[in-house]
């Protein structure tokens, strides 16, 4: 069972049947309630995990004491990956937004699997390097955006990873709140909220309910 689950991980998903096995053995999965501390700052760094169900978000503190949202992730995406290869203490704080099940995996037992298996490694280097390109593309462009652009960037961003296109447009089912907004964009809560306000007045998004509806161009066209 864990070694099926290890193969809708993207990280592994590429690995053959003896690998996957050999980290099955060593792979634990655990359930964390809704706002538990899965990693905090600066402890140490043992344990790896990939998320089978549920979110969680990747924060960390800036020094005026107020919560910078570095990303969220979702089923299949995984966190804990640096320190599973330096050792080092942790980077960021990591907190289940809702009830997550995720594979855990020691440092020492991945490390034993890797030795037997170095191939594990190239599969991993691969997928890392993947996602600091596309974290400093991300940086990049926010540094570079005024504010409306740095929020409108971001709620298309979450549009593209969990939005479902219509007729009306791509529904955010999960509308993201104006604070967690704000953490990921750097800003405060009270200009994401002024923001929102003016691109929904001028038709570019919708709130349904729960929902956030970024309204295609047709309907923009006609408010």
């Amino acid at each position: 069972m864990v070694a099926e689950l290890l193969k809708k991980v993207p990280l592994f998903a590429n690995l053959a049947d003896g690998e996957l096995d050999a980290l099955a053995q060593v792979t634990l999965l655990r359930t964390f309630s809704k706002n538990a501390m899965i990693i905090w700052a600066e402890d140490e760094g043992d344990s790896f995990f990939a998320i089978q169900s549920g979110e969680v978000k990747v924060s960390a503190t800036g020094k005026d004491g107020r919560e910078i949202i570095l990303s969220t992730l979702g089923p299949g995406e995984f966190f804990g990956d640096m320190s599973l290869l330096d050792g080092e203490p942790r980077s960021a704080n990591v907190t289940a937004l809702e009830e997550t099940e995720a594979l855990v995996m020691r440092r020492s037992d991945f490390h034993r699997a890797l030795r037997q298996y170095p191939s594990i490694g190239v599969h991993m280097m691969v997928t890392l390097a993947s996602r600091l390109r596309h974290a400093d593309y991300q940086t990049a462009t926010l540094a570079l955006l005024g504010i409306t652009d740095r929020i409108s960037s971001v709620l298309l961003s979450i549009a593209e990873e969990e939005g479902v296109e219509t007729d009306e447009g791509i529904v955010i089912r999960k509308r993201p709140t104006h604070q967690m907004i704000a953490n990921l964009t750097g800003t405060a809560r009270e200009t994401v909220t002024r923001v929102m306000s003016r691109l929904s007045h001028e038709g570019y998004i919708r709130s349904r309910g729960r929902e956030l509806v970024i309204l295609k161009q047709d309907d923009i066209l006609e408010v």
